[in-house]
């Protein structure tokens, strides 16, 4: 008897369900510790170069949450960063506080319906938007803006109310736009879209369930154009440009890897694994040293990695629950915590990482690391506050 029939066969009956269930959400909740120097080629068994301890905290407007990702202006300001009630929010040294820049909304509701957390907020998510990867064009002043709902958008250098762009591709509507980059020489766009079949609100079902409808594309602002490099992906995420634009770093969630897209030499079209991880990748931000730092939004979970391996286990146990997995996922992250980023040398080997406590607020997850003028501007989907530390004293 196979694995599979025989782990049918118990389901069968009621206790052994019961088990299954029991087991399932412990091992959910639960993560895994690797050891680095076994995981991958790619891990070396390093020390942490900075502790999260160290980072001061700037909080974000009362009710704004998740600085997810940052960008810069043309002439260096900032940061800039999306949260949750779909408001683009500038950091302005000058007055020490974060001040409105854009939105990816018209509506007056969204302020007062998707601020904060909560099963509420993430029901008005579509409607109020959440602007995830941002990236100036350096050579327009304007910001592009991957929006989980809206798609694609774009907003000039004063601000305001952002356009939308773009919303499908090949037929195909975006289901849960999320990653951006931009070539500042050619002024092409690159996004992900992470699933087709679900939407950021749910995010967890799209690792849970082993969908592979993640895609990377091109859009080129001067022919309208988009152009499809990537398809059948887990959970394509953040994603950044190496120094020449020789390749693209794609970071794939679901199966805690960074995969490199070739687009120039005699290798351009194919595809390889550039760094195995210990986590759950969630964005990848270039330096100026042509290193790359990656956000790891929390450790490796057992039962994900059995529903990685055999897809019909988690589709088989999301539907045994009796109660929704993003609500347990939600109640346990800050529990959970575990959130740390490592940088990786153009090699794919990691040099550096960053992990461990913030006071007392435990880092539920990292969204970020953006590297700027010797500070490390450090994100997160869940917290009130962005993390600044100074790597030059």
């Amino acid at each position: 008897m196979s694995r599979r029939s025989f782990f049918l066969f118990l389901l069968q009956t009621h206790t052994a369900s019961s088990h299954l269930i029991l087991i399932s959400t412990l091992v959910i909740i639960a993560p895994v510790h690797v050891h680095a120097a076994s995981a991958s080629s790619s891990h070396l068994p390093l020390p942490v170069s900075q502790q999260l301890h160290l980072a001061d905290t700037f909080p974000l407007p009362a009710g704004a949450v998740g600085p997810e990702s940052f960008a810069f202006d043309p002439l260096g300001g900032g940061p800039y960063t999306g949260v949750s009630d779909g408001r683009i929010l500038k950091w302005d040294e000058s007055v020490s506080r974060w001040l409105d820049f854009a939105t990816v909304s018209p509506s007056p509701r969204c302020r007062a319906a998707c601020e904060g957390l909560g099963d509420d907020k993430e029901l008005m998510e579509e409607t109020c938007g959440r602007p995830l990867g941002l990236m100036f064009n350096h050579k327009t002043g304007e910001l592009y803006i991957a929006d989980a709902y809206k798609g694609l958008l774009v907003v000039g250098p004063s601000g305001g109310l952002a356009t939308q762009i773009l919303t499908h591709a090949n037929g195909v509507p975006f289901g849960f736009t999320n990653g951006l980059d931009i070539d500042q020489g050619t002024g092409l766009v690159y996004f992900t879209d992470s699933s087709t079949r679900f939407q950021r609100r749910n995010h967890i079902l799209v690792i849970l369930s082993g969908d592979v409808s993640g895609r990377l594309m091109r859009y080129d602002p001067q022919t309208k154009q988009t152009t499809l490099l990537l398809d059948n992906l887990a959970f394509p995420n953040g994603l950044a440009l190496s120094e020449n634009g020789d390749y693209i770093l794609v970071a794939e969630t679901t199966r805690c890897r960074i995969l490199r897209y070739w687009m120039k030499t005699a290798t351009a079209g194919t595809v390889d694994v550039f760094s195995d991880l210990e986590g759950y990748p969630d964005n990848v931000k270039r330096n100026d040293k042509g290193e790359f730092w990656v956000g790891i939004h929390s450790k490796r979970s057992f039962f994900v990695g059995m529903a990685v391996r055999f897809p019909w286990l988690g589709t088989v146990v999301l539907k045994l629950m009796p109660f929704d997995p993003m609500k347990l996922i939600s109640m346990t992250a800050r529990w959970r915590g575990g959130g740390f980023a490592v940088k990786l040398s153009e090699q794919g080997l990691i040099t550096a990482t960053l992990a461990g406590k913030n006071g007392t607020n435990r880092w539920a997850s990292i969204s970020e690391v953006a590297e700027k003028d010797g500070y490390l501007w450090i994100g997160s989907v869940t917290m009130p506050f962005a993390g600044v530390i100074d790597t030059k004293t």
